[in-house]
């Protein structure tokens, strides 16, 4: 339990390390786009657009594994940074909406989920009923994370522990997509679904820190009733 405590922070700070890296390579990179008509929304219907269609090339793996998989992954991972750059380009050019804010989460979860039933699907046409099941794991495991996140933040509370957040996923995922002709998706769903249901666990844990902190703090000002 101890070295947990220790490994917990060490994680988040490298989390917070390449997040901030992340953001302002981002930032960077939209600096110039900023000054065109090109408007966050078009940026997230581009990058779901592109998900949902590396989610139409992975039933056709069948036909050349690896030029399908290979497809699907160089696809889905450029629509997923599409979906990274139109927050950053949201924030450069002071474009940012509820709408949008909205918008960018909810496709999201359509491009992530499409390409997961995609994969699910070739799994259950091979017979693969493991794979399936560790797919549906994943599924449900990935949609619990911004969920748990979001109703931690509505309470007023932190909810962004965790590894398993999207940009980790997107990793995963292509990772197992481009490694899929030698077997390796099934162990990459594996991966997805244990590093997710391992962050809704902590972030569980963490909601229920924060509040029994709080009402610790408050009972200590107020006295006991």
């Amino acid at each position: 339990m101890h070295a947990m405590r220790e490994t917990t922070p060490s994680l988040r700070r490298v989390k917070q390390g390449y997040t901030a890296g992340a953001r302002s390579l981002a930032s960077r990179s939209v600096t110039g786009l900023a000054r065109t008509r090109v408007t966050p929304n078009a940026l997230t219907a581009a990058g779901v657009s592109l998900c949902l269609a590396a989610a139409v090339l992975v039933p056709f793996a069948s036909r050349n594994e690896i030029l399908v998989y290979w497809l699907a992954a160089l696809v889905f991972v450029v629509g997923s940074v599409l979906d990274i750059l139109d927050g950053a380009l949201a924030r450069a050019g002071g474009k940012s909406t509820p709408f949008g804010a909205f918008l960018d989460s909810t496709t999201d979860r359509v491009g992530e989920g499409a390409v997961l039933a995609a994969i699910a699907f070739a799994f259950a046409r091979d017979g693969n009923e493991a794979a399936v099941a560790l797919t549906v794991a994943a599924v449900a495991g990935s949609f619990l994370v911004p969920y748990t996140r979001a109703r931690a933040e509505a309470l007023g509370l932190r909810g962004d522990v965790g590894l398993g957040s999207r940009a980790e996923r997107v990793v995963v995922i292509t990772a197992g997509l481009v490694l899929a002709p030698w077997g390796i998706l099934q162990w990459a769903l594996a991966l997805l679904a244990a590093t997710a249901w391992l962050t809704v666990g902590q972030r569980i844990l963490h909601v229920h820190k924060q509040l029994s902190e709080s009402r610790e703090s408050t009972e200590r000002f107020h006295g006991p009733s």
